[in-house]
């Protein structure tokens, strides 16, 4: 089967060629720089990296379905979603990738050992656990079959922390798995939602449009 690995990056350039390296052996590495402001585009292109580059900055869920679009063209049947800052490394993408290699899982979530930094997370994943039985919805490491891209037709449209893929594959009763996941500290740099009150705020609105489609799944079942 063929795997690529879909890495979202904004000013990670002292850590990308590592964690590239890293996980290289396991699939396509994409690398899609959000209008980084150092040398993150730049050290790609320098070491034969591939590279999507924004022009603007569109946020981590537009990098994110920038490179599902791309891995889509390149005939893939797998896709992995992990980050740029060095917390998740090829250890951890052994573990996603092996239930989806044989045929195990279609989508198989990350649960972070380590637990949740924020209450958004909580009240989010203790939502998810309770709906799907999902205990930890907002992990940056996942994978997925191509068919459930496709069957969705994206991977975001909502700003939804990249949580809308999942949740949507969830909701049509997929086969999945959860595997539990080491977060190794950030080696350099900010989280990628900015300061305690902007990233409760950007976690709890992607909860609020989850329960809502929920609701609407919901109405339009019973019709």
């Amino acid at each position: 089967m063929k795997v690529a690995i879909v890495i979202p990056a904004f000013n990670e350039e002292d850590t990308i060629i590592q964690v590239v390296n890293d996980i290289k052996n396991y699939g396509k590495p994409i690398v899609v720089d959000d209008c980084s402001t150092d040398g993150t585009y730049a050290r790609c292109l320098s070491e034969n990296i591939s590279v999507i580059h924004h022009s603007v900055n569109l946020g981590y869920d537009a990098a994110l379905q920038s490179g599902f679009e791309h891995a889509f063209r390149l005939g893939v049947d797998i896709i992995i979603t992990m980050d740029a800052d060095g917390q998740h490394t090829s250890k951890e993408l052994e573990k996603i990738l092996y239930p989806l290699l044989n045929n195990k899982a279609e989508m198989v979530l990350g649960v972070r050992s380590n637990g949740f930094a924020r209450i958004s997370e909580r009240v989010f994943s203790a939502y998810t656990q309770l709906r799907f039985g999902v205990n930890d919805i907002l992990c940056g490491i996942k994978g997925y079959k191509i068919d459930l891209y496709l069957m969705h037709g994206c991977f975001d449209s909502i700003k939804s922390i990249g949580t809308e893929l999942a949740l949507a594959s969830l909701r049509r009763g997929v086969n999945f798995q959860q595997v539990e996941v080491l977060m190794y500290p950030r080696i350099k740099g900010k989280a990628r939602f900015g300061g305690w009150l902007s990233s409760n705020l950007h976690i709890f609105r992607a909860f609020l449009f989850a329960v809502w489609a929920d609701i609407r799944n919901s109405r339009d079942f019973n019709e």
